[in-house]
Formats: structure tokens, C-alpha cells, sequence
């Protein structure tokens, strides 16, 4: 479909593309209410304990409480118009931060003022710092008894070794927030804290206040000379220009502005919304994306609504029954009825119609052009991490990485009759989730549904007997296992068969010698196949090459005591040795996969399952009987810390031994214990 010049672009000066991350629980969710709240974009604010958030739509993020599935609004701001992304904080759901993470220009970190930086917090941090994220923290919940906004900070350059400058500083007795840069005081008034009065501090307010601009002008001056030459001299630096350097080393992130409030209590979070506008980087201000055009060679695809199209799909999402994506533009523009290509796949689409996306609800766009995050309808192919172009002018951007799943559940439908209609369910669901994997397992017959988490697969099978009234029998979680091998071991192998084929007898025949030997942990698979050909004259074909490179790679797929994939082994091909024409690829693929599954028999297996990164937070009197359970568990205890009668337990342990453990403990804390986990690594037991 040919376009003329688009009728309408988006002033990308005037545009904000924000996301809201944290821990669990720490409140992000609630302060993206207030944000769409103050800025007119709702009329009432939800609230998560009341299950009517407006981002929180989902019947199962209402009945649990948490945010399952990243979320994208529109909100307008002192003529400036934000895209917000609202995403998960349980580590189950965290492609959802990082499938995010991967489109947005700018984040605001929340953290809970009690407990600080805390495991989640450390996720989406370094899925921040993949992307280059920019970022602001907003410290929350500082209303509550042991709320300590200096401690936060201190734990953030601690734990990551960012400096934090605070902009905001919160004082929790009177619900009023103190502005570094303005030298001002906001106090919140209203129902809601909707009427925001400000006013000059008074003595005591600027004492307080003055080590904070201190902090902050210390910093900047560290970054800029002219901050630095007012510092020196003992003089004031003008408000625009302090604004200004935060501004670009807060792109550069090279520091992280700093706000505090209640979002529950309705104060702090209009200075920082102001913040968002006068910090945070507009799409122009974002490195160019790169890509690969049709022949592989690198191109730098500039924000503009001029050229070709090029945007990335980085979700998708069933709405009202109907198969949409969400995407971001990077060039172009795009209208309903347009066809578009998906890069590196061949294929071609049509974009039905485009929206606006608002939760779950949806405003019809004529033409949406860069810088835009759309929701598509009408794509059947498109999927997590494609790129959508022009047709003509074919560019491929970088993917999104999604982890492995690492617990596996046997499914079957109640009804027998409903086999056919749960593999279209299941094959809707993990189209949307790239961290849920469907597959049999060889060995049982068993159909296996793989995914983060127990509280993952639970939702999961939640949302399947909600959405299409489909329930199913579930056998004991399966932990995912690797494998790999215990010492160096060299083995050969061949093939020597005379077959019956339609042109007549024909004879397969090939010896090979391989080599394998354990890596480091995490290390991968390495594969060398660079072989000594015998007899030394013989010119292997690329068909050859490529024969036994793959027939060596099909044997690691499966490891000698449990046949789980091998992990962290180095593989070489040592030699090959061909008989004329029996030697040909397919004999050459046999004979590789049997000298390297020799290889790795006369190794011997080690099996390695999943180890989870924990961290267990109880009351002060559960701790002892807590930590006695974990070691018991077989758990190493990495430390564990006291503040404010709350112990914070970190260690490490295989997860088939915290299968269950929510409930377990929960009995022992009466409730209180709280628990999260994350993949580290797979090692031994």
C-alpha cells in the first residue's frame, strides 16, 4: 500500500516514554494510579487492596493482588504526553519488565522506604542497565514507622554503585515533600492530594534540606565545570542551569534523581511528574536503535517519522478474544490497511486497524508514527521481538532475549475431548509468554508446560479456565534438569551398514574421534569442529562440513544419566576418517553423534538443576526456626540482616527443595514471612 507524506506526526519534544518498575509490593502499581489520577487521565483513583486498579485489570491480578502482565496508558502533563508502562514486580512475570525495558526511554524505579533496595529492585536494574535505561527512584511508602530515605540511597550506591541525588526530600510527620533544586516546600491537600500548594521554606525546613542540596550540587559539580566554579566559590548556581546538568547526566546515566512520598497517602508525586518532564529523555534524546538490512550489513535507524518503516514488536496480547501486538515505531509511521513485512522471516501482513492502547481498552488511530508505542490488530504471524517494516526496504533490530523456564508441570484436559482444543489454547498462551514452553516429553508421553515459577504456572492455568473454560489435571511440578560431564574423556564412533534403497544397495560408512571436557559454570556449550581428515587428501564438501559439525551438536542434546541437555562442555571433533562414496553426509552425521555420545558415557554425567538466588524476609522471633529450615533444605546462607524488628535472609538453594516453601512458610510465621526467588545459575546439587 503506498502512503504520501503522514497527515499528522507526534511533536517527539513533547513525549515521555515511561515505565514504573520494583519489587513486589513496593507500591508501583499505586503510584501509577496517582499519576493517571493527577494528570486527568482518570477520574478515580483504584487502589490494588481494593482489586480495582485501573492498570491491574486482569481478574487474576485482582484476586492476587500483584501485577501479572506489563501494562501501557497514555496521560497527558503540562502539554506533554506520557506513555506509561506499569510492569510486574514478582520474578515469575519478569520478561514483562524486560520485553519493557526494551522500548522505553526512561523508567522510574520504585522502592518500599522501609526495606530499600531489595532482590526485584536488583532485577530491574540490571535490566535497566542492558537497555541504558535512564532512570529516576522514587522511595516510597515513607509514611510508614522505620521509613528511612538517606538509608535507601546509601543501599542503592552500595548495591550498585550509583550515585543517588536527591531532588525531593521527604518529611514524613507533616506529609510534605522539600524540593532541593526549587528551594521550596509542597505540601498536598484535597481528597486525593490533588491541590499542591508551595511555599518558601521556613529556617528549619532549609537546615534540613541544605545537606541534600549539598549532596546534589556536590555531584553535579563532580560532571559539570560551571556547577563546579559556583561550588568553589561558595555561590549559587541559577535554577535552569542545575536543572539542566541533572537533565543530561541523568540521560547519560551518570546519576539518578531522587524523589520521596506516599503514593498510598497522596503526597510527593506531582514534583516528581514535573521531574519526568524536565529530566527524562524525549525519543530524540535515545541513542539511534540498530539493526541489519536484507544482506546482514549494520544500519543505524534514526527517530523520525520520515523514511521506511521500522518498528519492534516486543508483546502479545489477547484483548476481547483477539490476537493484538503491542509495538513500538523507531522510523516511519504506519496506517490501518498497511502492509508490512516481517523481517528475517519472509513473510508479509497486513495491519488491520491500530490503537491507542489504555490497559485494557483501546482508541482507533488513524496513523501513528515514530516514537509511538500502538497496539496492532490483524497480524497473525507476528510475534515477541519481530520487526515490522516496509516491505521494501527489509531491517532487522536486535530481538528480545526471554530465560529459559525452569519448572515443568504435566498437563492433560479434565475431558478427553478437549485434547484438541488445549493444544490451540496452550499454543495462544505461550505465544504471549516466551518464558512458557509446551512440549512432550519422549520418555513419559506426557504433555509438559513449562514456565518461571509455580505462582507463574498457577496464573497461567487460572487465566486458560477464565478465558476458555478449559480446566486441566496438573501432575507434581518437574524441576528442569542440565547435565554435564565430570572429567575429559575421547571416544570414537562410526557407522558401517550396508542398506536397501530403490536404486539398490548402498553402504553408510564413517569413523570419527571427539573429545569432550567439563567448562565453568555457566560457561556454555563450545563446539570446535575443525577435525584432521583422513585419508589427508580427502577435500571435504561444505555438505560434509556441515554433516558432521550437526551430528556432533544432536548428541548434546541429551546427557547420559537423566537425558537432560548438556550444559557448560566443550566439544572438538579430533578426526574423521571417510570410505569414498559410503561417506556420505548422513553417514558422517551418524558417525559424529555416536563418537561424541561415547564420549560423554565414558565422561560420566553429572546432573545440575536449577539454583535460585532467595531471600526470605521474617519477623525477628521466626528467624532462628527459619534459617534451621533452610539449611535443611540443603540451602547455603549467604547473610541475613536486622532493621526495624524485620530479618532479611539471603541464600541460595536448588529449587526442588523450595517447592511448596510459600506454604511452609507461611505456617511458620503465621502469615507474616514473605519469600522471592530468582534463577541464578544451574549447578550440581
Amino acid at each position: 500500500m503506498s502512503k504520501g507524506k503522514p497527515e499528522a506526526t507526534v511533536d517527539l519534544a513533547r513525549v515521555r516514554n515511561i515505565g514504573i518498575a520494583a519489587h513486589v509490593d513496593a507500591g508501583k502499581t499505586t503510584l501509577t494510579e496517582r499519576v493517571l489520577f493527577y494528570t486527568g487521565a482518570l477520574h478515580k483513583i483504584g487502589e490494588v487492596h481494593e482489586g480495582n486498579t485501573h492498570m491491574d485489570w486482569q481478574d487474576e491480578e485482582q484476586k492476587h493482588g500483584i501485577t501479572i502482565t506489563a501494562a501501557v496508558t497514555q496521560a497527558p502533563w503540562k502539554d506533554h504526553h506520557l506513555q506509561v508502562v506499569d510492569t510486574p514486580g514478582h520474578v515469575d512475570f519478569t520478561i514483562e519488565v524486560e520485553r519493557s525495558m526494551r522500548v522505553l526511554d526512561g523508567a522510574i524505579i520504585v522502592m518500599d522506604g522501609v526495606r530499600g533496595v531489595e532482590p526485584q529492585t536488583e532485577t530491574v536494574w540490571r535490566q535497566a542497565n542492558k537497555h541504558k535505561v535512564p532512570r529516576f527512584l522514587f522511595v516510597n511508602k515513607m509514611d510508614r514507622p522505620g521509613a528511612d530515605f538517606q538509608r535507601a540511597l546509601d543501599m542503592v550506591k552500595k548495591r550498585f554503585g550509583d550515585d543517588c541525588v536527591p531532588v525531593t526530600v521527604p518529611v514524613a510527620s507533616e506529609q510534605i515533600v522539600l524540593h532541593t533544586i526549587e528551594r521550596k516546600a509542597y505540601s498536598f491537600s484535597g481528597t486525593k492530594g490533588e491541590i499542591v500548594t508551595v511555599r518558601d521554606l521556613t529556617e528549619s525546613e532549609a537546615a534540613e534540606v541544605a545537606p541534600h542540596r549539598e549532596t546534589l550540587l556536590l555531584a553535579l559539580a563532580e560532571h559539570d565545570e560551571p556547577i563546579a566554579e559556583y561550588v568553589l566559590n561558595e555561590k549559587e548556581p541559577p535554577e535552569e542551569l542545575v536543572w539542566s546538568v541533572l537533565r543530561r547526566l541523568n540521560i547519560a546515566g551518570i546519576v539518578r534523581p531522587t524523589f520521596g512520598g506516599s503514593a498510598l497517602r497522596n503526597w510527593g508525586v506531582q514534583p516528581m511528574l514535573d521531574a519526568v518532564i524536565k529530566l527524562h529523555p524525549t525519543p530524540l534524546d535515545r541513542p539511534p536503535a540498530i539493526g541489519k538490512d536484507a544482506k546482514g550489513e549494520p544500519v543505524t535507524v534514526e527517530m523520525t517519522p520520515d523514511g521506511s518503516l521500522v518498528a519492534l514488536v516486543f508483546k502479545v496480547q489477547l484483548l476481547e478474544g483477539r490476537r493484538h501486538v503491542f509495538a513500538r515505531l523507531y522510523r516511519g509511521s504506519m496506517e490501518p490497511g498497511q502492509d508490512v513485512a516481517l523481517a528475517g522471516r519472509k513473510m508479509t501482513e497486513r495491519a488491520a486497524r491500530i490503537f491507542l492502547p489504555d490497559a485494557n481498552q483501546k482508541k482507533r488511530k488513524d496513523i501513528a508514527t515514530a516514537g509511538e508505542i500502538i497496539l496492532i490488530a490483524g497480524l497473525r504471524w507476528a510475534t515477541t521481538g519481530d520487526t515490522l517494516c516496509d516491505p521494501a526496504h527489509e531491517i532487522l533490530l536486535e530481538r528480545i532475549d526471554a530465560r529459559a523456564p525452569v519448572v515443568g508441570l504435566a498437563i492433560e484436559p479434565e475431558n478427553s475431548a478437549d485434547e484438541e482444543k488445549m493444544l490451540e489454547v496452550v499454543n495462544k498462551v505461550t505465544e504471549e509468554d516466551p518464558t512458557l514452553r509446551f512440549e512432550d516429553d519422549p520418555e513419559t508421553g506426557q504433555r509438559i508446560l513449562k514456565g518461571m515459577g509455580e505462582l507463574h504456572l498457577q496464573i497461567t492455568f487460572e487465566r486458560i479456565e477464565r478465558e476458555f473454560n478449559l480446566k486441566f489435571r496438573v501432575g507434581r511440578p518437574r524441576v528442569v534438569h542440565r547435565e554435564t560431564v565430570g572429567k575429559t574423556a575421547t571416544a570414537e564412533g562410526g557407522v558401517d551398514r550396508t542398506l536397501d534403497g530403490s536404486a539398490g544397495q548402498f553402504t553408510l560408512r564413517a569413523d570419527v574421534k571427539a573429545t569432550v571436557s567439563p567448562r565453568e559454570r555457566g560457561a556454555g556449550v563450545l563446539v570446535t569442529c575443525k577435525p584432521r581428515w583422513f585419508p589427508p587428501e580427502f577435500n571435504p564438501s561444505e555438505e560434509q562440513l556441515q554433516a558432521v559439525d550437526q551430528g556432533a551438536r544432536d548428541a548434546l542434546s541429551a546427557g547420559p544419566v537423566e537425558g537432560s541437555s548438556l550444559a557448560d562442555v566443550a566439544l572438538v571433533v579430533d578426526e574423521v576418517r571417510t570410505f569414498g562414496e559410503g561417506s556420505s553426509p548422513q553417514a558422517l552425521r551418524i558417525a559424529a553423534a555416536s563418537a561424541v555420545r561415547e564420549a560423554v558415557i565414558k565422561a560420566g554425567g553429572v546432573v545440575l538443576q536449577p539454583i535460585m538466588k532467595v531471600e526470605v524476609v521474617v519477623p525477628d522471633e521466626n528467624t532462628g526456626g527459619v534459617l534451621g529450615d533452610l539449611q535443611s533444605r540443603g540451602a547455603t546462607i549467604l547473610g541475613h540482616s536486622t532493621e526495624a524488628g524485620i530479618t532479611s535472609i539471603e541464600a541460595e538453594c536448588g529449587l526442588s527443595s523450595l517447592l511448596g516453601y510459600t506454604t511452609d512458610l507461611r505456617s511458620q510465621t503465621r502469615g507474616r514471612g514473605q519469600f522471592v526467588m530468582e534463577f541464578d545459575r544451574f549447578d550440581a546439587s
